[in-house]
């Protein structure tokens, strides 16, 4: 199977000669900690068995963000944080999008346009669910920024998982939506929302380059009901917490073409497209982000500096909360010693760091080898 560090072992080098100019330094990063993911370049570690004395090595993982390989590992920690800080009750999922005519001005200002997509976004929320007539209280929020579409095409855009309603400006009670079933009007959250990207862009000083006329346009914001704080994560895991493109959906790289598969917006279908690989990777690296920006970020309730209200919402809650539901496992162990990062990849599951020789024993490090280092000879020991 085509994986996306293929892809960029083989183009990579002739892509960077060609754009030195105008790649980014997180652009050039990512590149490279791509194609040297789990290699020799950046060293391994060796493991024994404890039981057979089977040996197996696994190279390192680049960490970086952006790689596929790398953040399929990191989802899951990242859920079982999560699931940790969540309230006990339904919520809903807003995706806030930035208009195609202000793209141009996020991607040469990502860190400006970014930043202020997802603390605008929060707080028209908070605005509008501090208003009796949608809740009277304060919600949690986690903001997790989107720049690219089902293509690969730069699309910025923040998907905030809020709770279905909020606490009380006293604390004394946890309110619900007054109105069951919906949550906050978009057409309202739009309006807001417009207003204040307007005023932060301004205040930014990169106001002016502007076309006035979008400021009078329909913005899209997009609610909709996604359940429990159980369900709500799992599908925050496999839909929000994810890099722009994983390698399941490369088919095909030949003949200096990448063909990848995506879902329809309209139809639900899978179909395919095929792009030039200097065309791909540019589509690619307009989604890397910038070194240290932060893309999950947490308002409301679910901010820093709120975990007293927080607790007492998760008490209230839990007071009246019905017996819950069975919520799935959280974590899946996959055959295999571990990665510098976690479990390694495999396609069976067994029980965490179990011996994938005899079934019985467990992976126990023996050495770590530094990066450039080549695989030791691994013979199953007597």
């Amino acid at each position: 199977m085509v994986e996306l560090a293929d892809i960029v072992r083989a183009a990579g080098p002739a892509y960077v000669a060609t754009h030195a100019g105008a790649l980014l330094p997180s652009q050039r990063r990512a590149l490279t900690d791509i194609g040297q993911c789990r290699t020799a370049a950046l060293g391994g570690s060796l493991y024994r068995c404890d039981d057979c004395g089977a040996l197996a090595y696994r190279y390192h993982s680049c960490r970086n963000r952006h790689c596929p390989k790398c953040q399929a590992d990191r989802a899951q920690q990242w859920l079982e944080r999560v699931q940790e800080r969540l309230l006990p009750c339904d919520h809903y999922l807003l995706t806030f999008t930035l208009p195609a005519q202000l793209r141009a001005l996020a991607h040469r200002h990502q860190r400006l346009v970014y930043g202020a997509l997802l603390r605008e976004a929060a707080a028209s929320v908070q605005v509008v669910a501090e208003d009796r007539a949608w809740i009277g209280g304060t919600p949690g929020i986690l903001a997790v920024l989107h720049t690219w579409s089902r293509t690969l095409d730069y699309h910025p855009h923040v998907h905030l998982l809020v709770t279905a309603g909020g606490l009380t400006p006293d604390g004394a009670a946890w309110i619900r939506p007054a109105h069951a079933g919906f949550l906050l009007p978009g057409y309202v959250l739009s309006r807001i929302f417009r207003a204040k990207m307007r005023d932060a862009l301004i205040r930014a000083g990169v106001g002016s380059t502007v076309d006035a006329r979008v400021w009078q346009r329909r913005w899209t914001v997009h609610v909709a009901p996604i359940g429990s704080g159980d369900h709500a994560t799992l599908y925050l895991s496999r839909y929000v917490y994810r890099v722009a493109l994983t390698n399941g959906r490369l088919d095909r790289f030949a003949e200096g073409r990448v063909t990848f598969q995506y879902t329809h917006a309209r139809t639900h279908t899978t179909r395919s497209l095929t792009l030039p690989v200097d065309q791909f990777l540019t589509r690619f690296l307009h989604h890397v982000l910038p070194r240290g920006f932060t893309k999950v970020r947490w308002y409301g309730l679910l901010s820093a500096g709120r975990r007293a209200d927080l607790e007492r919402a998760r008490d209230l809650l839990t007071l009246r909360r019905p017996p819950a539901e069975e919520a799935p496992p959280l974590t899946t162990r996959v055959d295999g010693p571990p990665t510098r990062d976690g479990p390694a990849p495999g396609a069976v599951p067994t029980p965490a760091n179990q011996c994938s020789v005899c079934s019985h024993g467990h992976w126990v490090l023996v050495q770590r080898y530094p990066p450039a280092r080549a695989p030791p000879l691994c013979p199953r020991a007597a």
